[in-house]
C-alpha cells in the first residue's frame, strides 16, 4: 500500500484497527495516557511490534511519558480515513444482508450504511429497519449518482462473482465479501473476505 506515508505493509494496516478500537476503549473509559505495554496487554501483540507499527507513522509518544490516547485516536482515523463518514452499500437482503443492515456499530466508526439493494422481487419494496430494499436492476445507476465507493455483499456464492463484476463498473473501490467464495478483481480494487467456516475451520487445527 502506497501513500503519503510510504510503502507500508498491508499487516501493518491491518493491525491499526485494533489499537483504534482498543484506544477508543480507553477513552470511554477516561483513561487519558497509555503505553506500548499497556496496549500489548489488551491486545496480545507485542510492545516492540506497536511501537514499530506506530513510528511508521510519526512519533506519537515519549520514552517515559507514553501516548496521549486522545491525540492518538484522532491520529489513527486520520491514516485510515475514518475521520470523515463513508456510505456503504448492501447487496443481498438476506439472512446476512437482514444483520448487516441492522447492526449499530458502523454509527460513529466512520461508516454509513444507505442501500440495500436485492433482485429477488419478492424482497424489493420490503423494509429492513429504515430500509426499503431497492431492486438491483438500479444499482449501477445509483452507485455513480451517490459516489459510493464502498459495499458489502452478501448474496449466494453463486452469484458473487457477477456482483462484483457489476460493482467494480459502477466504480466501486472496496468491497467486504460475505459470500464463501473467493472474487476476481482488478488491480486497486480493495476486498476483504468475511466467512465463519473459513475462520472455524484455521482454530479447529489447534484443537
Amino acid at each position: 500500500m502506497a501513500d503519503k506515508y510510504g510503502n507500508i505493509p498491508n499487516i501493518v494496516i491491518g493491525r491499526l484497527p485494533l489499537y483504534l478500537r482498543a484506544l477508543q476503549y480507553m477513552l470511554l473509559e477516561n483513561h487519558l495516557v497509555t503505553s506500548s505495554k499497556e496496549l500489548a496487554e489488551r491486545l496480545g501483540i507485542s510492545a516492540a511490534q506497536i511501537r514499530k507499527d506506530l513510528s511508521q507513522f510519526g512519533e506519537f509518544g515519549k520514552q517515559g511519558t507514553g501516548y496521549q490516547v486522545e491525540f492518538l485516536v484522532r491520529t489513527l482515523k486520520q491514516i485510515i480515513h475514518v475521520d470523515t463518514t463513508w456510505d456503504v452499500i448492501i447487496i443481498g437482503a438476506g439472512d446476512i444482508g437482514h444483520g448487516i443492515a441492522r447492526y449499530p456499530g458502523f454509527n460513529n466508526q466512520g461508516f454509513r450504511v444507505i442501500k440495500v439493494f436485492d433482485n429477488n422481487p419478492a424482497k424489493i419494496g420490503t423494509k429492513i429497519g429504515e430500509f426499503v430494499v431497492e431492486d438491483s436492476a438500479t444499482m449501477e445507476e445509483k452507485i455513480k449518482e451517490g459516489n459510493i465507493k464502498i459495499a458489502m455483499i452478501a448474496v449466494p456464492a453463486s452469484q458473487a462473482q457477477q456482483v462484483a463484476d457489476n460493482l467494480v463498473r459502477a466504480g466501486i473501490k472496496a468491497i467486504l465479501n460475505y459470500a464463501p467464495i473467493t472474487l476476481n478483481v482488478p488491480p486497486g480494487i480493495q476486498i476483504q473476505y468475511i466467512d465463519p467456516v473459513m475462520h472455524l475451520q484455521k482454530m479447529t487445527y489447534y484443537l
